[in-house]
């Protein structure tokens, strides 16, 4: 198969673009690249998460059942414990279902959005 396209940024809504990237900044520690309040962007130079103000921002519920996420993203860490203690203190909160055991972490950021942390496969 012969690819289209590259990746290059993922946009989200968000409530305060700012602090949506600051976060992510800490848990990734990409590069800001812009920041304002109706948009900010975090890149590793050659992917870029994009962060876009959205008046009356409403997260997801975690679990939702009955309503469609509006994305999730998946970090691979080698240390659950570690990572979910540095998202926290980063400003991440933990619900209480968690489903997935020793394997990963569910976790939402300071917008309310849900992420895993994912424990790296060992080779």
């Amino acid at each position: 198969m012969t690819k289209i396209a590259d990746l290059i940024m993922v946009s989200l809504d968000s409530p305060d673009p700012r602090a949506h990237a600051e976060f992510y900044h800490r848990v990734l520690g990409w590069e800001i690249t812009a920041s304002a309040d109706e948009y900010a962007m975090i890149s590793d130079g050659h992917t870029s998460i994009g962060f876009g103000l959205v008046e009356g921002y409403q997260p997801p519920a975690w679990p939702d059942t009955s309503g469609g996420k509006r994305y999730h993203l998946d970090f691979y860490v080698d240390d659950l414990d570690k990572a979910e203690a540095s998202c926290v203190q980063a400003g991440a909160a933990r619900p209480d279902f968690q489903p997935g055991g020793d394997r990963w972490r569910v976790l939402t950021d300071p917008a309310g959005q849900p992420f895993c942390v994912c424990l790296r496969p060992q080779d």
